[in-house]
């Protein structure tokens, strides 16, 4: 009796590696994604720009409209890498669906906001920082950033779409 104690935590514990490591795949899966659909953004994207008076950077209404682009470009680049990666995490890393749709929900998350984070590293400094020690006159260019909070929920939306669509409707499971 002691032996089945001892084995029956041993196979549970097999069970859940199978899955985690399934888990741990998506993430790190998506946080690649979030990262290279951050270089497709700020590649995408053109910066507006605006001029420095009395150490504040101001735009004009060409500028105030350009700069609503980078959130749309955000959107639009997330949302397609979100159905991307989706299909793929629901094609090919679909052994246990709820650990599946957990792990692309909190995947798509990261990958939007190491998007974000990647995104504006790589392009113009902050103009309202550098004004501040600019002299009057001088143009610079607005810096890459979202706009609003509705704008994070695009990559999880287009993730969990696509996973939805291809596990309800496309896998072998539903065609037998």
């Amino acid at each position: 009796m002691s032996g089945q104690l001892t084995q029956e935590p041993a196979r549970t514990r097999s069970r859940w590696v199978p899955a985690i490591t399934q888990a741990v795949l998506v993430l790190v899966i998506f946080a690649v994604a979030g990262a290279l659909a951050a270089v497709v953004w700020e590649w995408l994207w053109t910066p507006s720009s605006g001029v420095v008076v009395d150490h504040e950077w101001l735009q004009g209404l060409a500028g105030v409209q350009a700069e609503f682009s980078g959130t749309g470009v955000y959107v639009l680049v997330a949302s397609v890498a979100g159905l991307l990666v989706g299909v793929l995490c629901a094609l090919f890393l679909d052994r246990a669906e709820l650990v599946t749709l957990v792990a692309v929900v909190a995947g798509a998350a990261l990958a939007g906001w190491i998007m974000v984070q990647v995104g504006h590293a790589l392009g113009p400094d902050d103009p309202r920082a550098l004004a501040r020690t600019a002299d009057n006159g001088t143009r610079l260019p607005s810096d890459l950033r979202v706009v609003g909070a509705s704008p994070y929920v695009a990559f999880p939306v287009g993730a969990t779409l696509s996973l939805a669509v291809v596990l309800l409707g496309l896998t072998k499971r539903h065609a037998e």
